[in-house]
């Protein structure tokens, strides 16, 4: 198989998963008996399950092996990852969906930087301003934020992007490592976490423990295998941009289905990211293989 028809596949994969993982913030409000700890370890179980499956339909016997053997990289992504997972979504319990979603649409914009000083994908002035754009949106919505009580929220999800996108680096620094059994000591450390958390107390509705499954196990299994997948074929900043398609639709499903008001200062706030997101992706995406320098 080409390059260029591993490449299309890795797109298609992303946009296919992000699509799905776009009603996570629908299914969160379903919850009404969960609180955010249980949420997030039966979510975590759910992954573990899925990716373990897969593990073991790849590499059979050599399964367990290769978990064993992980090296350091793979174990600082899973750290990364899990520390994502659950400020995610405590981030959702703490402020409106629309607030979680447009901070961490940032993402892009938090990878090119780090990939910057730590892989040399180097940045343009160009897109220097268009990360200023995108500041000046997430400043909106952090006053409104704190004037409504909800900075923490906003706080964990600016936690949620910053793990996230050193997630992305180590998968782009380390491609030509088989990273999906870092996704399976991510799941680990994240039930291990909130287990402790709970004190032992997990215990919640069977209809709320199916939508973890569903959450978790379905739609974050296939997002994060395209992740990793989509990883060795496009650089670290391309890749997260495609997570600007969850970062759209998500307000838009708890809007149009439940009624989730989003303030306006919060919506322009909102705009002005996604906007810039959209504008630094075609630029991104036209010149996928060009050298950039900073001084471009």
């Amino acid at each position: 198989m080409t390059m260029p028809t591993q490449k299309s596949m890795a797109i298609n994969f992303l946009l296919f998963s992000t699509l799905g993982i776009s009603f996570g913030g629908l299914i969160m409000r379903q919850f009404e008996t969960a609180d955010a700890w249980q949420i997030t370890f039966y979510r975590n179980l759910a992954f573990f399950i899925v990716i373990f499956a897969f593990t073991l339909l790849n590499y059979r016997s050599g399964s367990f092996k290769m978990i064993i053997n992980l090296g350091m990289p793979s174990l600082i992504a899973a750290s990364f990852l899990a520390i994502a997972n659950i400020c995610f979504i405590h981030s959702l319990k703490n402020t409106s969906v629309a607030n979680t979603l447009f901070t961490l649409s940032t993402i892009p914009f938090v990878t090119a930087a780090l990939a910057y000083f730590l892989l040399n994908e180097v940045i343009t002035k160009r897109t220097f301003l268009i990360m200023f754009c995108a500041f000046l949106g997430i400043s909106l919505m952090v006053s409104e934020g704190l004037r409504a009580n909800q900075s923490v929220g906003i706080l964990l999800a600016f936690c949620t992007a910053l793990s996230f996108s050193s997630f992305a680096i180590i998968l782009r620094k380390y491609r030509y490592l088989d990273m999906i059994p870092c996704l399976l000591i991510s799941a680990i450390l994240v039930m291990g976490t909130t287990f402790f958390a709970r004190s032992g107390n997990v215990i919640i509705p069977l209809n709320e423990i199916a939508y973890c499954f569903f959450w978790g196990g379905i739609l974050s299994g296939l997002v994060n295998s395209a992740f990793i997948f989509a990883t060795r074929y496009l650089y670290a900043s391309e890749v997260t941009l495609f997570m600007l398609l969850e970062f759209s639709l998500g307000p838009i499903w708890v809007w149009f289905f439940l009624n989730e008001t989003i303030s306006t200062q919060t919506l322009i706030g909102g705009i002005i990211v996604i906007s810039s997101v959209t504008v630094y992706s075609f630029f991104q995406l036209r010149e996928p293989t060009k050298v950039r320098t900073f001084s471009e």
